[in-house]
């Protein structure tokens, strides 16, 4: 039924000036939070709830540095502060590539991207993955998606285990909301997501449900004037559209509120990967994994808040994202993942336990040549230990060695002062692009219709055939 509604003229028409008017003054703040206080021993203790649900919010191109919460000065994210400041931040997250599609595969398999085999554009998901969709979906939720980047369309296989993955209607674009990147990719606004949320959560919120939103406006910097707060270079506007966005959540996250929902939903807000803004000479993204593309947030709101949140220091990856949700709610894990669930680590933060020690190498991976068919691939892969970090780059068979520690942006390689470091990372990105394959067949190559590919290409991505 939402669907039909939500196909109808008059439900944009009619919605459009009160969720443009709504967005404005959304943002939480601490006060407003309805939820009961809650402890961290409470925590373990979700496992055994049978009424949760979980809302799992993607923001795509969302850089951590340039939320509130995680040190930025400027105040574009009061509502992921205040989400962050009550619950569980995850202060040193990165993602496994900085093009979306590697990167979610990676996020909902658990798995490296040279595992998954889904990193170049035909490339999509076997159908033998088993995804957490799927899990959820056995274990008795809905499960319902809205997205708005192609990356993640049916057609590369991340429609698994949702019983409807859907694609809103694009409203009208109000005159005082503007698109800095406008592509013929991403029509409308998040706000026509927004409204496709709430009306499922009018017909399903009864029920137990999962919900996954991708929302798309930090990429397509898009902000309105109430949100025009930073100024006017591309680095203010992406921090405005920052703003703009923290306003969408805010708002879904009231009328989880005003539904009496919030008291049994979990909330996550994670991200596919970041942007750059010229610290390696480049603006955008889906060209290389420097920390700018690959350092990312991820927060977790309970049903109840924590006075103080917890903040966990130690490094966490998304692939560590879905095995930590799983384990939350007492369900099967992911096959032969790469990740891990970070319970122990939330615990130990919180004061209960230690964490297991973990010097495991993390990764990230893009493959420079994914858009260019007539290319051999040339992988790019991030190798980090510690606060030690290398870009390798598999056609030169060498890498350059930061230490983020002291150099946050990655601007001073020491590879020639510290050989053996560098060496012995340059190890490790080989033994990483020979890792096996997932257990699943390889990789399937999709045949991408002309006009999704124009789309695709659309938003700012060099795809040649």
């Amino acid at each position: 039924m939402w669907r039909r509604i939500l196909a109808s003229r008059w439900f944009y028409a009619v919605a459009a000036a009160a969720m443009l008017a709504a967005f404005a003054g959304s943002q939480l703040r601490l006060g407003s939070d309805p939820r009961p206080r809650g402890s961290p021993q409470e925590i373990a203790g979700l496992a055994a709830r049978g009424d949760l649900n979980l809302l799992f919010v993607l923001v795509d191109t969302l850089r951590a540095d340039r939320l509130g919460g995680y040190g930025y000065a400027r105040d574009t994210s009061p509502t992921l502060d205040a989400l962050a400041a009550t619950g569980i931040r995850f202060a040193n997250q990165s993602s496994q590539s900085s093009w979306t599609k590697c990167s979610m595969a990676s996020m909902w398999t658990g798995l490296y991207p040279v595992r998954t085999g889904v990193t170049r554009s035909p490339q999509a998901l076997s159908e033998a993955a088993r995804l957490p969709a799927e899990i959820l979906r056995d274990a008795g939720f809905r499960t319902f998606a809205i997205w708005r980047n192609g990356w993640v369309s049916p057609s590369f296989g991340f429609a698994q285990g949702f019983e409807a993955y859907h694609s809103p209607r694009a409203a009208p674009i109000p005159a005082s909301v503007r698109r800095e990147r406008p592509t013929i990719g991403v029509a409308g606004t998040d706000q026509d997501l927004v409204r496709s949320a709430i009306e499922l959560l009018r017909t399903h919120g009864h029920e137990r449900w999962f919900l996954y939103l991708h929302l798309m406006d930090v990429h397509q910097y898009v902000y309105d004037e109430r949100s025009a707060l930073f100024g006017t270079s591309y680095s203010d506007i992406y921090d405005n559209a920052i703003h703009w966005v923290d306003g969408a959540i805010g708002h879904l996250v009231a009328e989880l509120d005003a539904r009496g929902l919030r008291e049994r939903t979990l909330v996550v807000v994670a991200a596919d990967h970041g942007e750059a803004f010229g610290e390696h000479g480049r603006e955008g993204h889906a060209r290389d994994v420097y920390g700018e593309v690959t350092t990312t947030p991820w927060i977790l709101s309970l049903p109840f808040r924590l006075e103080p949140g917890i903040v966990v220091l130690a490094p966490t990856e998304n692939v560590d994202v879905w095995p930590t949700l799983l384990d939350l709610l007492d369900l099967p894990p992911l096959e032969a993942a790469d990740g891990r669930s970070r319970l122990p680590e939330v615990l130990a933060a919180a004061g209960i336990g230690a964490a297991p020690p973990d010097g495991a190498p993390r990764f990230a991976h893009i493959d420079q040549s994914w858009g260019q068919q007539e290319q051999p691939p040339r992988p790019m892969v991030g190798v980090a230990e510690g606060d030690w970090r290398l870009v390798f780059r598999a056609e030169r068979d060498s890498g350059e060695l930061y230490d983020r520690g002291a150099d946050r942006y990655e601007q001073r390689d020491l590879g020639a002062e510290d050989p053996e470091r560098r060496a012995r990372l340059e190890a490790l990105a080989r033994e990483y692009l020979a890792k096996p394959p997932a257990p699943w067949e390889a990789a399937p190559d999709v045949a991408i219709p002309p006009e999704e590919l124009e789309r695709l290409r659309a938003l700012g991505y060099d795809m040649r055939p």
